[in-house]
């Protein structure tokens, strides 16, 4: 059973560094240089590019793509448990213990599965009613 927890953790930990390494990855827009700007302001429109949001609010806003991120991982770690339940239905071998345990973590993982999909659904409505055009 301590194989199986720590194949389960791995597929969840591995995921989630390579998604943390590409977002914070250094990108083309970010190596450009500006030289010729003497002010302030100048440099702060040195470091803008079309790639990153400057928009809080909005479809492209960052509101949107933190709390989209975090919905998805949400969701990931919810179809994630629900194939854990499901393999431990499986191995349970008749015990009505185990069964129910597995049962129940079923059970919790479609749940979040929902609340994760009535969130992003919420989470977009609400932010597409904030945004000013």
């Amino acid at each position: 059973m301590n194989k199986l927890k720590s194949m389960i953790s791995a597929l969840v930990v591995v995921p989630a560094l390579v998604l943390g390494i590409t977002a914070f990855a250094p990108t083309a827009a970010l190596a450009k240089t500006c030289d010729n700007g003497t002010t302030v302001q100048d440099g702060i429109d040195c470091t803008k590019s079309d790639s990153q949001p400057s928009d809080l609010f909005g479809q492209n806003g960052i509101f949107t793509k933190i709390i989209n991120a975090a919905l998805f991982l949400i969701g990931a770690v919810s179809v994630l448990m629900l194939i854990y339940g499901g393999i431990r239905y499986t191995i349970s071998g008749g015990d009505s213990k185990a069964v129910t345990d597995a049962k129940n973590t079923i059970m919790y993982a479609i749940i979040g599965i929902v609340v994760a999909l009535m969130a992003f659904a919420i989470v977009n409505w609400v932010v597409g009613a904030l945004a000013i055009n």
